[in-house]
């Protein structure tokens, strides 16, 4: 599905990602770890087509096809929505119109009626305005919206960031709902019980900007001199 081959990114003032490469097959909930800095954002961003940061070699594959010079609504017509860091729900807005303003319906696909079946309390508050909505409320909001758009790859960066550890546990068991369901999903997170406990496969990014390590969620799990090396906890 996706495939990511030896990616070099970066801003005016620095170069972040060195040859990163990584790849998501369909179905499969892959989890990107790493220090804070490493450019995990950077390599979300470069595959949603977002600008900056500024792509100077390699290529990111979709289907086949490359995406590294498309927009971001034409990443996103093609199947990828990113759920971005910090939620960036349309404040003024309310929970049903940041839902509707990103619908792109499909034959038996996302609608309001199944985002309000994974996220109840959002069903609670249909007309309430998204800027007072909590925290966790919020990033519930962000995620139902991109999956409105029908993505077939949903990208999520730092999803559980400032969140509480209730609301950690019900994203967790989110996740785990949206894997059963088939749904592919790459996820940056820094919260790393977080992104064992849903991953497939966890790849890791290293301060090279470089994936580091990559494997099963088990392996690293068990490995407690590895995990202090790569995450440094």
């Amino acid at each position: 599905m996706l495939d990511v081959h030896e990616l070099h990114a970066g801003y005016a003032t620095a170069r972040v990602l060195h040859g990163a490469s990584l790849c998501v097959d369909g179905h499969q909930v892959v989890a990107l770890l790493g220090r804070n800095g490493t450019g995990k954002t950077t390599l979300l961003r470069s595959i949603s087509g977002l600008r900056p940061p500024h792509i100077t070699g390699g290529s990111i594959r979709f289907d086949g096809r490359e995406l590294g010079s498309d927009p971001s609504h034409e990443v996103a017509r093609r199947g990828l929505s990113l759920v971005p860091q910090g939620r960036r729900v349309f404040r003024s807005l309310s929970v049903l119109e940041n839902l509707r303003v990103a619908a792109r319906p499909a034959d038996g696909g996302w609608d309001i009626e199944r985002v309000f079946d994974l996220f109840p309390r959002l069903a609670e508050r249909p007309r309430q305005a998204a800027a007072t909505l909590s925290g966790g409320e919020q990033q519930m909001l962000a995620i139902g919206r991109s999956l409105m758009t029908n993505p077939r790859l949903l990208l999520m960066d730092e999803p559980s960031e400032g969140l509480s550890p209730q609301m950690r546990e019900m994203l967790a068991d989110r996740i785990g709902r949206l894997r059963e369901d088939g749904q592919a999903v790459l996820i940056a997170e820094q919260n790393v019980d977080l992104a064992l406990a849903v991953a497939d496969r966890v790849d890791v990014l290293g301060e090279s900007g470089t994936i580091t390590w990559s494997g099963a969620p088990v392996t690293l799990r068990e490995d407690d001199t590895s995990l202090q090396a790569l995450m440094g906890i």
